[in-house]
């Protein structure tokens, strides 16, 4: 299982992913900016890859989206750079704010990545803005209902139907420097939308869910080997996610 799979990018060598990229930039259409190049690669179901090159025309890497349907509301308090690439970027931000301004009315921080944040310029901060969150599942359970849920958990703490823990905070290394906030989520939550989607470029199936959680909607997707039957609206989800995001909005600039 892994964030290309979750989407229908299932591959299992250098060379596939090679491949893949290369039939993926057939089709892309390019963003410039002044650290290199993004190719975005779309197709009907919502998958995405983003291939950046550096300004030498150098690959530097692919990343996955999913285009959904989520819209949540989220105040933006910082941006951040990403060590594996100069073209990877994320935001820290806080979620459904109630007072404009004050980020920390929100429920809770989390941090997304985003495909194409060095497109995006210097964004002002604090900001509230809407955006569409993917949540690309690691491990992920499913239950057919409340009752269900509640059943299949076994001692210790006892999850809520609608959490959302932003695990990717709880860095552990000793190293300051090295505590770099990552886009990863524990979440449960209601599935509001249910379907198996069809991948264009690779003719693979993966599942795709539209899920109602703590702080709002957000898009989740995963690899259809982890389910032994297909997950149906009303049911419950649960598992560890990494988080894909994307702003809805023109951004205030600084």
């Amino acid at each position: 299982m892994s964030h290309l799979s979750a989407i229908g990018f299932d591959i299992d060598s250098d060379e596939e992913f090679y491949k893949l990229a290369k039939k993926a930039y057939a089709k892309a259409s390019s963003i410039k900016t002044d650290k290199g190049t993004y190719f975005q690669y779309s197709d009907s179901s919502g998958a995405e890859l983003w291939i950046q090159s550096n300004l030498n025309h150098e690959l530097l890497g692919v990343k996955p989206h999913y285009i959904g349907i989520s819209k949540r509301n989220v105040c933006l308090t910082a941006s951040l750079d990403r060590m594996e690439s100069e073209l990877d970027g994320a935001f820290h931000s806080w979620a459904d704010p109630t007072e404009p301004g004050n980020p920390e009315s929100g429920a809770y921080p989390f941090v997304f990545d985003v495909p194409n944040h060095k497109s995006l310029g210097s964004i002002k901060v604090p900001q509230s803005i809407a955006i569409q969150l993917s949540a690309f599942a690691q491990d992920i359970d499913y239950y057919e209902n409340e009752t269900a849920f509640e059943q299949g958990q076994e001692g210790g703490v006892k999850w809520s139907t609608q959490s959302f823990v932003p695990s990717g905070l709880f860095n552990s290394n000793e190293n300051p420097e090295l505590n770099t906030p990552e886009a990863l989520g524990i979440i449960a939550g209601t599935i509001k939308q249910s379907e198996k989607k069809l991948n264009d470029l690779t003719g693979q199936e993966f599942q795709w869910m539209l899920v109602d959680t703590l702080g709002g909607e957000i898009d989740v997707v995963a690899d259809w080997g982890f389910f032994s039957t297909e997950p149906k609206v009303g049911g419950i989800v649960h598992g560890k996610f990494w988080l894909s995001g994307q702003l809805l909005n023109i951004p205030e600039l600084v």
